[in-house]
């Protein structure tokens, strides 16, 4: 069977789906470092709705085959600078290049875009991967949000 992986443009009513995608994706890495500050599964859906008000911002549900399986929410910065700020796909739908074909169809919606950027926790070699292997080189900015998690920043 042929998956076919594209992204749909999310609105205002998508929120609280979006909310609840995220709380389950994200419930792993926030159990495991206990981060209720910065974690986005700990974020509640008034902050979501913000986002989605901002002029700057972009909401794509990103579905297989029509089915949404993760969200890719992209920021049109100054400069021509866009940034994937969060992405995510549901754990039963990691692991297959998902995340992958995410990333190339946002940048082909973007090509005035000179530069992308992103971040992610350097202890999660598998994220770390992914986003180099797609191109993503880390700038040298690291935060340290707590003991044994920091935040690692790339740049395209």
């Amino acid at each position: 069977m042929i998956l076919i992986v594209s992204l749909i443009k999310a609105g205002m009513p998508d929120c609280k789906t979006i909310h609840g995608m995220q709380i389950q994706a994200f419930a792993s890495l926030l159990e495991k470092y206990q981060d209720f500050n910065t974690n986005p599964g700990a974020e509640k859906l008034e902050r979501i709705v913000q986002r989605m008000q901002q002029d700057f911002t972009d909401y794509y549900f990103i579905q297989v085959n029509n089915k949404n399986i993760g969200v890719i929410r992209i920021l049109r910065l100054k400069d021509n600078i866009c940034r994937i700020s969060p992405m995510f796909i549901l754990p039963e739908h990691q692991g297959y290049g998902y995340a992958q074909q995410a990333i190339v169809l946002a940048e082909l919606l973007y090509p005035q875009a000179t530069s992308w950027t992103l971040d992610t926790i350097k202890q999660e070699l598998k994220l770390c991967h992914l986003y180099e292997k797609m191109g993503y080189k880390p700038t040298g900015k690291e935060e340290d949000i707590q003991d044994g998690m920091t935040i690692i920043y790339y740049a395209k």
